[in-house]
């Protein structure tokens, strides 16, 4: 098949021959590493083998490409076990010509054996490596189709910086921030910090092209900044710090329209923090079950709910996204709405909020998953 024209969706009553052959790629060399195999589990376990021929590739903390066992208990992260890709098993080979999309396999004192052509890639990183745009470029180098935004979308919402300018250029509403970059932090500490004390106390130092609350901490004193920054450049030398907003974290899932469809919007979550977290880190997502509590619908007025999901399509529209992204909101205490993130990759458990809010819509976990394939299977591959 051609890969310059779109695919068909997978049949539910097609033959075992006809399956849709996918592979699931995590894990990366991010900090994101075992939310990244989290999610793998749960997609692997959800995905109908009746339809699809499901190929998981693990990518090890060190960058290397293996072909991982399809075992979604080994990847799932709990209290007590943080699971990883194994950096020892069997190579594989991603193609990178356009007119080949057969993944290779290299064993130890092995002839390389071939495990065919892949119909379409389902990336589940998160963080940078990943979910930034740099598989996407490899993918699209070969003309493979895949889930999700492409190279731009990626990059730029990875980066929380170039994200709000963008979102702002577009007339949706970013909170104050300021950027503190390596070249300025190196340069001159004391002035990179001066810019920060504009904004009111407390902030948020976040490293600008990381996911999961990882790095993030909320500085209430200027003496804890200078900490708090270099926390944060452990995960990336370029850094966000925001001015606090009060109010309520409101949440809406985005999917892309199908043929000439407008863009979709899901029902909205919440997320309340009950007790022993300043703030949604990244315990409270994934380790702390019962200091958060999520959820969708969110009870909001109709009014401000249609607003946010407006917004939400908006900024989903406005960043060239494709598939699917989480919109994050701030809904002020005097009733303003302003755009937090946009997640290309959105946390993809059941237990995530972005498959609970279409699951309030409608969709179920595994319908999601199927409506993600079909749609990365019907897109043109190059310029789009």
């Amino acid at each position: 098949m051609s890969t310059d024209e779109p695919r068909p969706a997978p049949t539910p009553d097609g033959a075992a021959a006809a399956r849709t052959r996918v592979a699931l790629v995590f894990g990366g060399r991010s900090s994101e590493h075992a939310v990244s195999c989290a999610t793998a589990a749960s997609v692997l376990e959800a995905l109908d083998r009746d339809r699809y021929d499901v190929v998981p590739v693990g990518i090890a903390k060190d960058g290397h490409w293996v072909l991982a066992p399809d075992d979604p208990d080994a990847l799932r992260l709990a209290p007590g076990h943080v699971p990883e890709v194994d950096t020892d098993a069997a190579s594989v080979i991603v193609p990178t010509s356009a007119t080949d999309r057969t993944l290779v396999v290299h064993e130890a004192g092995e002839p390389p054996r071939t495990l065919g052509e892949v119909d379409v890639v389902f990336p589940l990183l998160h963080g940078p490596f990943g979910e930034d745009g740099t598989i996407q470029g490899l993918l699209d180098l070969a003309d493979v189709r895949y889930v999700g935004s492409g190279v731009t979308a990626s990059a730029v919402m990875m980066d929380k910086h170039v994200m709000k300018v963008l979102l702002a250029s577009a007339g949706l509403p970013v909170g104050p921030f300021t950027v503190i970059t390596d070249k300025e932090w190196r340069r001159d500490k004391a002035a990179a910090m001066d810019a920060v004390h504009a904004l009111s106390w407390p902030v948020f130092v976040k490293p600008a092209r990381a996911g999961s609350s990882m790095g993030i901490t909320k500085v209430s004193y200027p003496d804890e900044l200078e900490a708090a920054i270099e926390a944060a450049r452990e995960h990336d030398p370029k850094v966000v710090v925001e001015a606090a907003i009060f109010g309520r974290e409101i949440e809406c899932g985005v999917l892309e329209g199908r043929g000439t469809d407008a863009t979709r919007t899901s029902e909205l979550g919440e997320c309340i923090v009950v007790r022993n977290h300043e703030f949604y880190d990244y315990e409270a997502k994934y380790l702390a079950a019962g200091d958060v509590r999520l959820e969708t619908p969110a009870d909001l007025p109709a009014a401000v709910a249609e607003r946010i999901r407006g917004m939400a399509a908006a900024a989903f529209d406005a960043a060239g996204c494709e598939g699917l992204a989480r919109v994050d909101f701030f809904l002020t205490e005097g009733g303003d709405v302003l755009v937090n993130e946009v997640n290309t990759m959105p946390g993809f458990t059941p237990q995530s909020m972005y498959p609970r809010m279409w699951a309030a819509s409608g969709m179920s976990y595994p319908d999601l998953i199927d409506e993600l394939i079909a749609l990365a299977l019907e897109r043109r591959t190059g310029l789009r």
